[in-house]
Parts: C-alpha cells; sequence; structure tokens
C-alpha cells in the first residue's frame, strides 16, 4: 500500500481540526471577554532510510539523508490573549480590564476561576457576582441602602457607593486582578472561566494599575478579539488545504489502479 495514502489521510484529518477551531473561533465572535485560539501544528515521525552522512564508498560519505515522512497532526491551540475593543454599555456594574489581568472568581467548589467578562450583577445578597451567580474574589457587598446607580469603580479597582439621602460615596471593596507568566497555559472551564494549570504558574495579584496589571474601566466591557476577516482568511487555507490532501488520496489511488492493471 503506498505511504502516500495514510500521510494525506493525517493532513486531512489536521485540518478538519483546524476548521473546528475557527469555528469556536467564529461562534464566539460576540462572546464577552474572549480570547481567540490559533491552531498549531507539526510533522510525524519520520521513517530514516539512509542516515546523512553513511559511507557511500570506500573514502565518501552521503552528504544528506534519506527520510520519509509520515503526516501531520495539530500539536496545539495556543489561546491570544491581544486586548479586545471596547464596548460603552452605561451600567454601573459592567467593568473592562485594560491591559494584563484577570477578575477572581470563586466557583462553587471554593477554588478560583478567572475571566476576563467583567458582566457583573447584583445577587440577592447585594454582592457583586458572575452572569453564572459566582462571586467576586474578594466578595464585594453593596449596602441596601445604596442604590446601583450610584455604584462607582475606580481605575485602581476601589469600588464605592452612595447611599440614599448622602452626598458622600462609602467605599465598599477593592477589586485585585491576578496576572500569569503565561496565560495561555491557563485551562478555558467555559462560562468565560480559566482555571490555572501547572504551566501557567501561579497567579500574580495585586490591584489594578500597579505591577504591570491593567486598569479598570466602569461603564465598559471588553469584547471578544476575533477578527471576522482574519477567520475567514484561514477557513479558506484549512478548507484548500483539505482539498490538496483528498487530491493526493485520489492521485494515490489512481497510481495504485494503473500498477493493478499492469497484468491483464
Amino acid at each position: 500500500m503506498m505511504r502516500a495514502l495514510w500521510t494525506a489521510a493525517t493532513g486531512m484529518g489536521t485540518q478538519q481540526s483546524h476548521m473546528d477551531v475557527i469555528a469556536n473561533n467564529l461562534a464566539n465572535v460576540n462572546t464577552t471577554g474572549f480570547k481567540k485560539q490559533r491552531a498549531e501544528f507539526e510533522d510525524l515521525m519520520y521513517q530514516t532510510l539512509r542516515q546523512a552522512g553513511a559511507p557511500s564508498g570506500a573514502d565518501t560519505q552521503y552528504p544528506g539523508g534519506l527520510q520519509m515522512g509520515h503526516g501531520a497532526r495539530l500539536s496545539a491551540t495556543n489561546r491570544i490573549f491581544t486586548q479586545g475593543n471596547n464596548q460603552t454599555t452605561d451600567n454601573p456594574t459592567d467593568v473592562m480590564v485594560d491591559g494584563e489581568g484577570f477578575l477572581q472568581i470563586t466557583m462553587p467548589d471554593g477554588t478560583l476561576g478567572y475571566t476576563r467578562d467583567g458582566s457583573l450583577k447584583l445577587d440577592e445578597n447585594r454582592r457583586l457576582v458572575t452572569t453564572e451567580g459566582y462571586p467576586l474574589e474578594p466578595e464585594i457587598y453593596i449596602p441596601e441602602n445604596a442604590p446601583s446607580d450610584t455604584i462607582t469603580i475606580a481605575a485602581d479597582g476601589r469600588v464605592s457607593a452612595k447611599a440614599a439621602g448622602t452626598t458622600t460615596p462609602e467605599e465598599v471593596g477593592q477589586i485585585t486582578l491576578a496576572r500569569f507568566v503565561n496565560p495561555s497555559g491557563l485551562m478555558s472551564i467555559g462560562n468565560n472561566l480559566f482555571e490555572q494549570s501547572a504551566a501557567s504558574g501561579d497567579p500574580i495579584v495585586g490591584n489594578p494599575g500597579e505591577d504591570g496589571a491593567g486598569k479598570l474601566v466602569q461603564n465598559s466591557l471588553e469584547m471578544s478579539n476575533v477578527q471576522i476577516a482574519e477567520e475567514m482568511v484561514n477557513m479558506i487555507i484549512a478548507q484548500r488545504a483539505y482539498e490538496t490532501n483528498s487530491k493526493a488520496i485520489t492521485t494515490s489511488d489512481s497510481m495504485l489502479e494503473v500498477a493493478n492493471g499492469l497484468k491483464r
């Protein structure tokens, strides 16, 4: 059987996975704080038919080797943490991270999650929580006598609210940000959340605007950093690569057909 059949089949499988990554990016083009993924590939093992430098005669050697490759595979999906566009919402509990850093979220099991989605809300206890109801870490409570439209989130993360009938805002909490040495190593767990992994390193927690952390922008949300035109170009490249590999299979099949018809 021709090696090219199996080699081209790996290429088709790789491009199919590439399309899966592109489709996920496009599906999340309007997801708040979403960071696009990039498919990365690597070649498979090689069959060495002749070593480079092997003797070709009494006093000579081959300058190059003879190796036959066995295709390609998807090696990683690297997440790209470029800044998304700012969308003004005029909602006082919406906040955008302008720069590096993640909001810290307390998960139901007590562990920490990390998100760029700053569409915060008030729960029944008047805590600032995510859309899924997970509270910020540290927790921030808004006093009952403070209307939500008086909430102020400063660029440095200080949260204050003004009680009804008063003119002086009261500071009620501090939003902190977590940065990572390798944010691409974070694991996506859905619901716009990430969790720490061995590759990401430990979180570096600090106030917004300090030690390289981004600043907070109230009344705004960070949109997805997916560029539709770029993804469409990647889609065309993946489709053509898939077609090219299928042509290699068709050509290999035609060559086998010719070989099988030699004896009649």
